[in-house]
């Protein structure tokens, strides 16, 4: 009989705060490894960083298309963004000019 008491009383001290360190120990580990913890929580950040890089590229990329698109309509006629195209297109050169040769899928526009 005493010794049934013995390990109830045992069992009732041990569980409780087992338990709760457990219980504990779960919480501490979602907020560093779960799907919303501090490794997801920067590796999100990165991602953000790099698509606003992306978004930064992109906007100065539409910027200079823009400036072209702007320079060859017919209202105003950028007489050097027409020579320089017109040269790209047909491939002509002038006799002091240098020619760099682009590669077969390296053109440059």
């Amino acid at each position: 009989m005493r010794f049934f008491r013995y390990v109830k009383k045992l069992v009732k001290s041990v569980i409780p705060p087992v338990f709760f360190i457990g219980l504990t120990g779960f919480f501490i580990w979602n907020t560093l490894n779960g799907d919303h913890g501090l490794k997801s929580y920067y590796v999100q950040q990165k991602l953000l960083v790099e698509a606003e890089q992306a978004q930064q590229d992109a906007v100065s990329e539409q910027q200079i298309w823009s400036r072209r698109v702007v320079g060859l309509k017919e209202g105003h006629l950028d007489k050097d963004l027409l020579d320089e195209r017109t040269r790209v297109m047909l491939s002509f050169a002038q006799e002091d000019e240098i020619i760099i040769p682009y590669k077969a899928n390296d053109h440059l526009y």
